[in-house]
């Protein structure tokens, strides 16, 4: 199977430039992760396009610095309108993120997920992407509930997600934990734990693949 992987920064791929898979750097954000996996898709064939890097564990989720989140679904979370106080998502507005037919930015994802999961002993679930980083425990906890059993929070994933769906091509997105979403507070980040953990899931992933 051959792999394209999607990172934001340099830094998260000089992790990884030792795997048996493609690896570019996007830049950082939907938009930049949308243009990298699309162009990326149109010079080669690949079987899977992987969104990868660090991201923050939102609450509920069971997910601590240097842990593995496996993504179930990939979310556009912040994609849509807000009346007063209520957020309304593309469904509830009647848009949609295609140019035919009905999709709200929820994508699905590579078949194999959720077995990949179960070997990597990762949490299972859906990976949130949203343009802002969110900042406040408040925040954390309303996008918590209303995506229910979100895991991570990224700047990336419905990039890559959507560029592989329009491509024909199944997605994924692997997170290594480096923080709660909340307050930012630096001090208690563990980006070299996470970086670890992002490389493990995507070890497990290749490995399983046969390379």
């Amino acid at each position: 199977m051959r792999v394209l992987i999607v990172v934001a920064t340099a830094g998260e791929a000089a992790r990884l430039t030792d795997l048996p898979a493609d690896v570019v750097v996007s830049g950082v954000g939907p938009v930049a992760a949308a243009l990298a996996t699309a162009s990326a898709l149109a010079r080669q064939s690949y079987d899977l396009a992987v969104s990868a890097g660090i991201g923050g564990a939102y609450p509920g989720s069971g997910l601590g610095p240097g842990d593995l989140a496996v993504s179930s679904r990939i979310v556009q979370a912040d994609l849509g309108a807000w009346d007063g106080s209520t957020f309304l998502g593309l469904d509830q507005l009647g848009l949609s993120v295609l140019q035919e037919g009905t999709h709200a930015g929820v994508f699905g994802v590579w078949e194999g997920a959720q077995a990949l999961a179960t070997r990597l002993e990762a949490r299972y679930g859906p990976t949130l992407t949203l343009s802002t980083v969110t900042g406040s425990r408040e925040g954390a906890e309303a996008w918590a509930a209303r995506y229910p059993g979100a895991l991570t929070e990224g700047m990336e994933g419905a990039g890559v997600a959507h560029a592989a769906l329009l491509a024909g091509v199944p997605a994924l997105e692997v997170r290594g934990v480096s923080n709660p979403v909340g307050p930012r507070d630096r001090a208690a980040w563990r980006i070299p734990e996470a970086l670890a953990a992002t490389r493990r899931g995507l070890e497990g992933l290749l490995a399983g693949a046969g390379g």
